[in-house]
């Protein structure tokens, strides 16, 4: 999966992150992104899909719940396998 995305932070600059994996749970899509760069550590970050059902766009937000955040890590973990050393 090569997808990039691109989020206008508060300040108004530009942060471009890379869609590693994605998943939905119970009725909520989840993506796992890593900040675009070089190198080979990078921080990544779940988000969930905040939008209308009836949305033409998504519209992500940062999962901060830690309940939630462990839960979904989980299956990302699942989902990568050893394909990423992913390390809280």
């Amino acid at each position: 999966m090569e997808d990039i995305l691109t989020f206008i932070d508060d300040d108004g600059e530009e942060i471009k992150f890379e869609v590693l994996e994605e998943t939905r749970i119970n009725n909520t899509n989840y993506i796992l992104v890593a900040e675009d760069g070089d190198g080979d550590e990078a921080t990544v970050y779940i988000m969930k899909d905040v939008s209308e059902p009836t949305s033409e766009e998504a519209s992500y937000v940062i999962v901060d719940d830690d309940t939630e955040l462990e839960s979904v890590m989980k299956i990302f973990d699942e989902l990568l396998g050893d394909e990423m050393n992913i390390e809280r």
